[in-house]
């Protein structure tokens, strides 16, 4: 062309409609983000201004009003930042750390402020349900947990995983998860009479079966929604259930008096709700298919299948000790154990966090080089564990003013349970990354297998310890010790699949420190509280070139 026709060309095309889309999807997901942000700053500062109130202290009440204004606004200018430069992962070596950062941040602001309000919630629910009504709530909840997988033939996590790969058949796979979903009521419906032999489910079968039907179904929307990219969304709405949680327990609790019936309702109907918000929000009646492609429907179920009694088998393994320390000491005993769990359960929320993240980006990098997949395998196994063992041995060093301060005295006991329950999720947050290789090569079966292992080991001393002069302990130590085995087990195993480097003699230290410090503080020895600040430096000493790596690149990609 003459250079005057090219003069006369305009600079720039119009924008193509998938283009316009794409901006208004992000623009409304940041606009989530905000609205959603908003809600949890002012629940946050109401709670506060509750506590405040009960105080009687004026000051109190004006400092928690202020932090009530300003919360809201500093985190959704956070969050939205965050937000960006997630979905679609990039081949670029430093684009797939920025991805993984910027989606495990995302989903860190919605789900672990969050889920710490719930945490920090302890205290009101042992003001206002005794250690015998607690250890019954915890029965049904977990007994619910248990028949999630069951019901739902753990479709989702199928979902999940063909949703990400297979773009182009999305309405094919949600519509199969659904119908799987429904088909498993019936076999709840089966279920259910076998419960009512128990006599601690007396009245409470109709909250065990809508508390599983609303997860199965929360679950499905939630993951399919994080299959397509929209992480933002996916934050937003745990933000969200969790708002809906403690204040749905606040009005049954305090103001309807409910007690374990209302503790147990505010989760299924929270759940209920953002399943509601994602099928609106998505519009998820377009992806169901009345006749879906059985083919496909083979081979999800050939994949979810398999994963049923490895997640039962996790189920024995971190919950079946509650059943039989009910069974030996009674439920004021589990009570007390459930709550202990409370501390612990932080180290397992910041690596499930993290595992959602990790699990997105480990899939969709599987597609490139081999050796860069390698490598991005060892140098984030590099900074996990480094960060897992150090928070592991800050909740163990804490572990008496922490039980001290969000529960009440007749809870007290329960900070001797927990320096080893959080060795055990520690083991477990390493369990959950060696999992992810045998998730990236589709090993439904070596899943099922080391599970097992674990279950059946679990179930062995429980019954060995739990009876014994140990008591609740025993049931403690019957958790770690299968944890860690199962670690020990995959750690072998799954770099087979993925031989990314292990860093063997840097775990092992980490894992002798750790132990050293359950020891001090459980057995009560001389010195212990120095041997908990000696334990926590070596570890910061020990870790320090992968915890600064992690932080430099943190820093990096925030720019």
């Amino acid at each position: 062309r003459s250079p005057a026709s090219r003069r006369s060309r305009p600079e720039t095309a119009p924008p193509s409609w998938p283009t316009v889309r794409r901006s208004l999807i992000i623009r409304t997901d940041r606009l989530a983000a905000r609205a959603g942000l908003c809600a949890g700053g002012f629940l946050c500062g109401g709670v506060r201004f509750f506590a405040a109130i009960r105080k009687k202290s004026s000051r109190f009440r004006v400092n928690c009003a202020i932090l009530a204004m300003s919360a809201p606004a500093r985190l959704a200018e956070f969050f939205t930042r965050a937000g960006r430069n997630t979905g679609t992962p990039m081949s670029n070596s430093n684009n797939k750390y920025k991805t993984l950062v910027s989606n495990t941040m995302l989903i860190s602001l919605g789900t672990f402020g969050s889920k710490l309000l719930v945490f920090f919630m302890v205290r009101f629910y042992t003001s206002y349900l005794t250690p015998a009504d607690y250890g019954t709530a915890d029965l049904i909840t977990q007994t619910a947990n248990l028949l999630f997988p069951l019901i739902s033939l753990g479709i989702t996590d199928g979902v999940f995983r063909f949703a990400v790969d297979h773009t182009e058949q999305r309405r094919n796979i949600f519509s199969v998860g659904v119908y799987t979903i429904l088909a498993g009521a019936v076999l709840l419906v089966a279920i259910l009479p076998l419960l009512g032999l128990f006599p601690q489910f007396d009245g409470f079968l109709w909250l065990i079966a809508l508390y599983t039907m609303c997860s199965c179904f929360h679950s499905l929307c939630a993951q399919f929604v994080r299959a397509e990219g929209h992480t933002a969304l996916y934050a937003v709405q745990g933000m969200i259930n969790t708002v809906l949680v403690i204040g749905l327990n606040v009005l049954f609790l305090v103001g309807l008096r409910m007690g374990i019936t209302g503790y147990v309702l505010s989760v299924a109907l929270a759940d209920l709700a953002c399943t509601l918000l994602l099928f609106v929000r998505e519009r998820l009646w377009r992806q169901l298919m009345l006749r879906p492609g059985w083919a496909a429907a083979r081979e999800m179920l050939a994949y979810s299948i398999p994963m049923i009694p490895t997640t039962v088998f996790w189920w024995i393994t971190s919950v079946s000790d509650r059943y039989m320390v009910t069974a030996y000491l009674g439920v004021d005993a589990n009570g007390i154990y459930a709550v202990s769990y409370k501390m612990p359960t932080i180290l397992s929320l910041v690596s499930s966090i993290f595992m959602e993240a990790w699990q997105f980006s480990a899939v969709s990098e599987a597609q490139g080089s081999r050796r860069e997949h390698i490598r991005f395998f060892s140098k984030v196994w590099c900074s996990f564990q480094s960060v897992m063992f150090l928070a592991g041995a800050c909740i163990i060093a804490f572990a008496v003013p922490e039980i001290h301060v969000l529960t009440t005295e007749q809870y007290y006991g329960a900070w001797l349970y927990v320096p080893v329950l959080g060795m055990a999720m520690v083991f477990s947050a390493f369990v959950s990354y060696l999992g992810s290789v045998y998730m990236v090569e589709k090993c439904s079966k070596r899943t099922f297998v080391t599970s097992m292992i674990g279950a059946l080991l679990n179930i062995a001393l429980n019954f060995l310890l739990i009876p014994s002069k140990l008591g609740v302990q025993g049931a403690a130590i019957a958790t770690c010790v299968s944890y860690f085995v199962v670690f020990v087990i995959r750690a072998v195993d799954a770099r087979k699949f993925i031989p990314f480097r292990f860093y063997v003699v840097g775990v092992t230290e980490n894992c002798i420190l750790l132990t050293v410090q359950t020891l001090f503080i459980v057995l009560q020895l001389p010195g212990w509280k120095i041997a908990q600040a000696v334990c926590i430096l070596l570890l910061l000493l020990l870790n320090r070139k992968p915890l600064l790596d992690g932080a430099g690149k943190i820093v990096r990609f925030r720019r």
